[in-house]
């Protein structure tokens, strides 16, 4: 290592991070633009690995409508602070100012139209005009509080700080490199922990519950409604090998933990008891399964009569009965056992308790000098950028004091 002053082997800078995803970046970014020293560290080999892999690879970086409601965590005003001071058209302006193309999707939802690395790239770039020095494969094996600061030890070499932001991630994908290194520093420095869990992740069904659906793999439905309790999302619905996926499920499955009542509205937009009313009159000979394939995949609608629809013709049903169904369709119950975990997983819920947070600088409160940002933190954003804006937020709250 390079950056900073030397005290023999020691390496002195005014910031190190930990982290150099999303929110690591842009706290090194906004750190290094004030003129403070700053050394980002990340076991990993390269910089930005979940930013490079979001969005089917084009990164879904923010979101247009982007408010605290979107997020959960066990104290909802704390993410109201950062998220008002660096707000989507905050980023924005700096994808543009790197003359990066980007369409909306969907639901706000704002993408590049190339690349991932076109982001990472952006902040790079960002942190180099800063002067901000990025070391990859150097993991952490200690920190401890000094009186001037913070001692880490890594695999480079000492490291000597006034400030430590801790932005190192949540469990989710281990496969790119997701430890739990950042909840095991929170507890050594007396923080803590709220329970972890997988979130936005799919659904999984076990015993006959699965039996009945397994087969349904690559079935989507265009637009379902996966709800818990009073919580609900309007989005693609998909069936795998394994359980169920899909926008919706992954959405709901933050809310979802093991027992909750999922119920799906199999066509939410439209009045499936009025319309089977009207087919029983203009197709009085066709079967139930045929008719149901018109509105559900085909595959569905003839596992569903199979099952608990009793198939017959049209004209064979009351109004009552195709009344009664159209509900039951509009509230299907799926039993789910499990989700896939954090192999899957695009979040973590749960991690370092707010509390002990001050939510403009997200500094502790127990020790000064000591920043958590990003997944880390007890914030988790619903799907389509919401997490993005949230690393962005938080790492700029803590980039402007560390």
């Amino acid at each position: 290592m390079q950056l900073g002053s030397r005290d023999g082997d020691r390496v002195k800078v005014d910031v190190l991070v930990i982290g150099a995803g999303a929110a690591g970046l842009m706290c090194a970014i906004t750190a290094g633009q004030r003129g403070r020293r700053v050394l980002v560290l990340d076991h990993a080999n390269k910089p930005g690995k979940k930013i490079l892999m979001s969005g089917g690879g084009r990164c879904n970086f923010t979101n247009l409508g982007v408010t605290p409601a979107q997020y959960l965590s066990a104290n909802p005003h704390f993410a109201k602070s950062a998220l008002a001071r660096y707000t989507p058209v905050d980023f924005i302006e700096l994808v543009e100012k790197h003359r990066i193309a980007y369409h909306e999707k969907e639901l706000g939802q704002l993408f590049c139209d190339e690349s991932s690395k076109l982001i990472v790239r952006m902040l790079l770039d960002e942190c180099m005009a800063a002067g901000t020095r990025i070391e990859t494969s150097c993991a952490v094996s200690r920190a401890r509080k000094t009186e001037e600061g913070f001692s880490v030890l890594t695999a480079k070499g000492e490291v000597h700080a006034q400030s430590l932001v801790v932005a190192s991630g949540g469990l989710s994908i281990p496969s790119m490199g997701a430890t739990g290194f950042g909840y095991e520093l929170t507890r050594q420095f007396g923080h803590n922990i709220l329970a972890t869990r997988a979130g936005l992740v799919p659904l999984t069904l076990s015993g006959k519950h699965q039996e009945h659906y397994q087969d349904l793999a690559g079935v989507a439905l265009p637009m379902a409604e996966a709800r818990v309790g009073k919580r609900g999302f309007r989005a693609g619905l998909l069936f795998t090998h394994r359980g169920i996926s899909g926008p919706s499920i992954l959405q709901i499955s933050s809310y979802w933990q093991p027992g909750d009542d999922l119920r799906i509205d199999m066509s939410p937009e439209q009045d499936i008891s009025e319309w089977l009313v009207a087919q029983r009159v203009a197709r009085p000979a066709a079967e139930l399964r045929n008719v149901l394939g018109d509105l559900l995949p085909k595959r569905l609608a003839q596992r569903l009569c199979e099952l608990w629809l009793h198939s017959k013709p049209m004209r064979q049903y009351h109004e009552t009965e195709l009344r009664a169904l159209g509900t039951q369709l509009h509230d299907w119950p799926i039993v789910a056992s499990g989700t896939e975990g954090y192999r899957t997983a695009e979040v973590t819920l749960g991690g370092v308790d707010t509390d002990g947070l001050s939510s403009s600088t997200m500094q502790s409160k127990l020790v000064p000098g000591l920043y958590f940002i990003g997944e880390v933190v007890d914030v988790t954003g619903w799907l389509g950028g919401y997490n993005f804006q949230w690393a962005w937020a938080s790492g700029r709250a803590a980039g402007e004091v560390a």
